[in-house]
């Protein structure tokens, strides 16, 4: 249990649906939690948020995890806008964390920092209007449609055969590049209907009035119709914290995890894009659930075992509940709350939380 207010039981670095979902989950499950968030990051950049069952398509990313953050803060948990720098485990096995302007502690540390795509070099379609990163987020918008597919390696020769599932207008564009992928997909890839171009990217055309892309022009001269398509050029993980703290990394870059989060390091869990699997919203947020469920049962006070029963003896009515009283005041005054939000905390023992009045 924190003692000050730089002192909390789970502290989740990066806020993205997987860590705001870790949050929500240890909130509302009475811990104390704080969110750092730089802000950023792959969620962030989506112009509509796609297959996220009770969202819908028009919303943006900005504003997805907005709300997100809202529903974190409504349950009692802290959000801090800054940049970790660096965790370290503490002497009492706990962990310290230090961001660009302050410095807390936490009893569990759970890392969603997630990764960035690596981008081609220029000249680009606009990001979320002709250039696209996630197949399976925005293949659906294509259906029908010339689409392109921008690398030379085996992520990009599949991902162009995928994409023949929806269109029959697919090419593989690798920019001057030797491809790289194996004998094998190079023998699939030539029993599919891909074209594959191999001059340079020089100029792109993108409709006057949407912004949409309309076609890509090559150093030869030739101009080819597109209305998307998706960069295959690999992923750069942001594991520095999860190495300074020892946890173990697998061979594509992501951090090992078992299937609730944990890493190899007591106390630290990874959820996200920084682990293996599919890089979609709803996987984010069922890892993230899945990590605040195996927290929960790590940390929760009750029920206590029968070892610490016959060494401490039975639990004491003055013992309980064990959630803190800031967050039981918070919880008493919730909407969801099951006897109706309340103006006050009465339960013995909680005070009200402060107001702006």
């Amino acid at each position: 249990m924190s003692s000050s207010d730089d002192e909390y039981e789970i502290a989740v670095v990066g806020g993205g649906p997987a860590g705001l979902t870790t949050a929500l989950y240890g909130a509302r499950l009475g811990h104390e939690t704080v969110l750092i968030d730089r802000g950023g990051g792959r969620a962030a950049m989506m112009a509509d948020t796609h297959n996220v069952i009770g969202v819908t398509e028009d919303v943006s990313g900005n504003e997805f995890l907005a709300t997100g953050r809202e529903q974190v803060e409504s349950y009692g948990g802290t959000f801090e806008r800054g940049f970790v720098t660096e965790v370290e485990r503490t002497g009492d096995d706990r962990f310290r964390l230090e961001t660009n302007d302050a410095e807390l502690v936490a009893d569990r540390v759970v890392l969603a920092t997630g990764f960035s795509d690596e981008r081609p070099d220029p000249p680009l379609p606009r990001t979320g209007k002709g250039l696209h990163y996630c197949l399976h987020c925005d293949a659906y918008m294509f259906a029908d449609e010339p689409v392109y597919v921008m690398g030379h390696g085996e992520a990009a020769a599949h991902v162009a055969m995928i994409m023949l599932n929806v269109t029959d207008d697919v090419d593989v564009l690798t920019r001057g590049e030797e491809p790289t992928w194996s004998e094998e997909t190079a023998a699939q890839l030539e029993a599919h209907p891909v074209d594959v171009v191999t001059e340079e990217v020089e100029g792109v055309e993108n409709d006057p009035d949407t912004g949409w892309l309309e076609a890509l022009e090559f150093a030869d001269g030739t101009r080819r119709e597109y209305r998307g398509g998706f960069a295959m050029y690999g992923s750069d993980y942001n594991t520095v914290l999860a190495e300074g703290l020892g946890c173990d990394l697998n061979d594509d870059g992501t951090i090992a995890v078992d299937d609730h989060g944990r890493t190899s390091e007591d106390g630290v869990f990874a959820v996200g894009d920084i682990t293996p699997g599919h890089n979609q919203v709803p996987v984010a947020m069922g890892q993230g659930a899945k990590a605040g469920l195996a927290i929960h049962k790590e940390i929760r006070e009750f029920p206590r075992s029968t070892e610490e029963i016959a060494r401490d003896g039975p639990v004491g009515e003055d013992e309980v509940p064990a959630i803190p009283p800031h967050l039981m005041a918070t919880a008493v005054a919730h909407e969801g709350h099951a006897g109706g939000p309340r103006e006050s905390a009465e339960a013995e023992g909680t005070e009200a939380p402060a107001t702006d009045d």
